[in-house]
């Protein structure tokens, strides 16, 4: 009945430089009314922030942001949050920003705002960003695979410490870190701390609706032509060419496994037919799919699309818009996957809305996912 709340979740590894970052935005006024839910207050040291501590585990902040630490686990958290909020009993935040510990793999997180009935009701996933060190990233990812995660599933990257960066060394170091993280996360919007580039604004508001316009933004959520760039980019360099990878440093096995790819279809799908591939797609692949995006044209009501948003087996329940929001009736699906083959996944989908088939001759095509 009410407007869903925005929620971010802040991710990257260990020494990143997460809890610098989000003692920054504390103090930003956009996140004057937010509430900023962590670990432990003393990980993030905002003590010199403090107005009053309300509770033991919820305080209000100078800029008047409020700072949750989480108590049992993050669905318990969340419903007492918003339970307070109607009550009056805390502030009405419009905004949440949920920080994960350095060793975590996002996904869980994701998949609560996506299954939780009433979160799903309450709340609305606006993207993930991810904090890399920009000295020691390259090490990290080498050697930790859930830090490569961590990069894979995000809308935008940071990148901290390049004021450690020096000399001809730091600048193909600097150019290193930045083609791998393009490479993990083509569609995700690369920004830095240095000269306070990474402020709340350009960090927030990444999902799919424009608050400021009140619409669907459906061409910066997707970044479909940047995925798209960098599938181009991929394939010359598997052809010997040249191009925007020439300071490309030998990615470790864990970066070799991650891929993101889009592709398009003009043709509609009956909801019947996309409800299966859905199904098929989640019980073959789910550990495997990172993240998946999408515009759907459907059969039923080819001017009103159905918006996807996964997480590995998790779907967030699909949302119907009024309308094609660019004005272009076409279906528009990107991945982030893990060992898996681009054509597997199209052709699968191709299967239910070829016209000349009907979408009915899905055997063949099934059975090569597994």
């Amino acid at each position: 009945m009410t407007t869903p709340i925005p929620v971010s979740v802040l991710t990257g590894f260990l020494g990143s430089g997460k809890t610098t970052l989000l003692n920054v935005l504390l103090k930003d006024p956009m996140l004057a009314n937010a509430c900023v839910i962590i670990n432990e207050f003393v990980d993030v040291g905002i003590d010199h922030l403090l107005v009053e501590r309300s509770d033991e585990n919820v305080v209000e902040l100078s800029s008047g942001c409020l700072c949750c630490t989480i108590r049992g686990d993050l669905i318990d958290t969340l419903t007492d949050l918003l339970a307070r909020r109607d009550a009056g009993t805390i502030k009405a935040f419009d905004r949440i920003v949920i920080e994960t510990t350095g060793l975590a793999d996002p996904a869980p997180i994701l998949h609560v705002l996506m299954m939780d009935p009433l979160l799903v009701s309450r709340l609305r996933l606006e993207g993930v960003i991810t904090v890399v060190d920009g000295f020691n990233g390259m090490a990290t990812l080498d050697a930790h695979p859930e830090a490569v995660k961590q990069v894979a599933v995000a809308d935008r990257v940071v990148l901290t410490k390049l004021d450690l960066l020096e000399g001809k060394a730091g600048e193909d170091m600097l150019f290193a870190i930045i083609a791998r993280v393009r490479k993990l996360a083509p569609g995700a919007r690369l920004l830095t701390t240095h000269r306070g580039e990474a402020t709340a604004e350009r960090l927030f508001n990444t999902g799919l609706y424009d608050p400021a316009r009140k619409s669907a933004d459906v061409q910066n959520w997707l970044s479909l032509e940047a995925v798209q760039k960098a599938e181009r980019a991929a394939h010359r360099h598997q052809h010997g060419g040249h191009g925007e990878g020439h300071h490309h440093h030998d990615a470790s096995r864990h970066d070799d496994s991650i891929r993101s790819f889009a592709f398009t279809d003009d043709n509609p799908i009956s909801p019947q037919a996309l409800e299966l591939f859905l199904e098929l797609l989640t019980s073959y692949h789910g550990p495997k799919l990172l993240r998946l995006k999408g515009i759907v044209k459907l059969s039923d009501e080819p001017n009103r699309p159905v918006v996807l948003h996964g997480v590995q087996h998790v779907l967030h329940p699909p949302v119907r818009l009024e309308g094609w929001p660019d004005g272009v009736p076409q279906t528009r699906l990107v991945f982030i996957v893990k060992d898996i083959d681009k054509a597997a996944i199209e052709e699968l989908f191709r299967a239910f809305t070829d016209p000349l088939t009907g979408g009915a001759n899905t055997t063949d095509k099934t059975l090569s996912l597994s």
